[in-house]
């Protein structure tokens, strides 16, 4: 008999779900050996397509966030989509594959992003799996959390006015995480408009007990101090869109988020999901749904 899942669909079959899982694995080998195509760079960081930082000054800036062991090349096949729709793709360099710590990523990110001056319109974190846990930290421990959740409701802009934020990642109970406000460069206010998150674990992914001896990938279990605190962070979560596909075999509690725009794609897999069309519609609604005048306060 079949069981429902998290999201109330019948669990697929077992040989279904290898197929899948076989097939999931073959799609992210692919996108692995993306990082060894042309351009190459040395001593810089690999540039990103010309095409990704021309586009429609009217239309939010997207920032790419990919998951754990995942250059930014992995993403680039979404990246593309969303710059032929019109939006600048910019990526965080100096990640790697993508192993630090969450808090230190989401450090990196509002400081890069404190440094230069948002547009009109905002930029949109267009996440997958850890990259979306990244993007909620960032968005909580920088003061956009309290920018997004109040001037809504006043119809004020809240990509204008970023609060200070000294010291709102140690009231949250993340260690190390600086607010841009306390460095002695100059600092712009981030202008964030919300979190588009592909396949991420919000409540943590048991299977990660399975690799407990590599700390990258022991950061996703449930009980892990980030996954708690970031639990208990909604304030936050109608500035979120979590897209999540039919059956993801990395993830069995699933992607919803409570209070989140939840979108179910009808594609299989963690990594594959990511190809389906679908998916690349689901996440340019989702940047529509968060610009600007697109969604009602959280």
């Amino acid at each position: 008999m079949a069981r429902p899942t998290p999201h109330g669909t019948a669990r697929p079959p077992v040989l279904r779900r290898l197929l899948w899982w076989a097939a999931d694995y073959l799609y992210a080998g692919r996108r692995q050996l993306a990082v060894l195509s042309l351009p190459w760079s040395i001593g810089r960081p690999r540039p990103t397509p010309d095409s990704w930082r021309r586009g429609d000054p009217a239309l939010a800036e997207v920032y790419l966030l990919p998951g754990v062991y995942e250059h930014w090349t992995f993403l680039r096949p979404l990246g593309d989509a969303l710059a032929a729709a019109g939006h600048r793709v910019h990526v965080v360099h100096g990640l790697g594959v993508n192993r630090r710590s969450i808090p230190d990523t989401a450090e990196r990110l509002v400081q890069i992003l404190s440094e230069t001056p948002s547009p009109p319109c905002g930029r949109v974190l267009v996440a997958h799996s850890k990259g979306g846990l990244i993007g909620k930290l960032a968005l909580v421990s920088s003061g956009a959390a309290i920018q997004l959740a109040d001037p809504p409701a006043l119809g004020g802009d809240p990509s204008v006015s970023l609060p200070p934020a000294d010291g709102i990642g140690a009231a949250h109970g993340v260690s190390g995480l600086a607010s841009p406000a306390a460095s002695s460069v100059e600092t712009h206010p981030l202008g964030l408009r919300g979190l588009v998150a592909v396949a991420t674990p919000f409540g943590g992914a048991r299977r990660a007990r399975y690799l407990f001896a590599d700390p990258s990938i022991r950061a996703f279990l449930p009980a892990d101090e980030t996954i708690m605190m970031l639990g208990r962070e909604t304030s936050i979560n109608g500035r979120i869109v979590s897209v999540f596909g039919s059956y993801d075999p990395h993830i069995p509690e699933g992607s919803a988020l409570d209070g989140a725009t939840n979108v179910e794609v009808p594609a299989p897999g963690h990594f594959r999901v990511l190809a389906a069309p679908s998916t690349v519609r689901a996440v340019l609604d989702a940047i529509a749904l968060l610009a600007p005048g697109g969604l009602a306060a959280p």
